[in-house]
This record gives C-alpha cells, structure tokens and sequence, in this order.
C-alpha cells in the first residue's frame, strides 16, 4: 500500500503560481504512476498529470487545458510528488487530489479517471480569483 499526504494548496489571484505537494510513504519502491486530480465544484474527478515514479527522463502527461502553465515532477528519493502550478485561472478553483496507481502509466493525463487509480490523498483546495 502508499500513502499520500498533499501540502500547499491556498488562494491565489488569477495569473499567480502555486506549488503543490505530496508526500508518499510505504509501498514506494514499487513502481507507480504517480498523478494529480482535481475536482471542482458539481464537476467529475479529472486527471491533470501524471509522470512515472521509475522515470528518469521526468516524462509526464497533462490535460490539454493546463498543458504548458503546469510541471508534475516525482523525486524518487525523498519520494515527494510536486505540482508547479503557472498562470492559474479562476477555472482552476478545485480541490486537487494526489493519487498513485501500480505499474506504469499507460495513458495520457486526461484519459485516466478515478476508479483506474489505487490509492489516494485527500486533497488540497487551490482557490483562483
């Protein structure tokens, strides 16, 4: 099993950054696809990033409307997954969810819902003005 434990979520004017963080303990030494959720008000759970936990290239995948404004990034020794959040926009107003799923990742960001992961944080509200 992993635990997830996020930190860094806030408010934030339209057009700022915020840096999100999750910290993951337990089955880490597995490989995982690692990946961040958000979920606004009335709306589904969807994927924004996802990046390998094995992966030495910093390879990741974002949902087309973040592509560009957001970086994931895992570092595999202090096994904290980040979120560096550029540009945000009011639309962006969600509680942001860390999660992992075992194996590799296998889809692109927007592509993964929540039932295809295993193991999640609680989340962390970002709130853009």
């Amino acid at each position: 099993h992993v635990q997830l434990v996020e930190s860094g979520g806030g408010s934030v004017q339209a057009g700022g950054s915020l840096r999100l963080s999750c910290e993951a303990s337990g089955a880490t030494y597995n490989r995982h696809c690692m990946g961040w959720f958000r979920q606004g008000p009335a709306k589904e759970r969807e994927g924004v990033a996802v990046t390998d936990s094995m992966s030495t290239s910093g390879r990741a995948s974002y949902t087309p409307s973040v592509d560009g404004r957001f970086t994931v990034s895992y570092d595999n020794v202090k096994n904290i997954l980040s979120l560096e959040m550029g540009n945000l926009k009011p639309e962006g107003t969600s509680t942001y969810y860390c999660a992992a799923r075992r194996g590799p990742c296998t889809l692109r960001a927007a592509n993964y819902v929540q039932s295809g992961f295993d193991y999640w944080g609680r989340g962390t509200q970002v709130t853009v003005s």
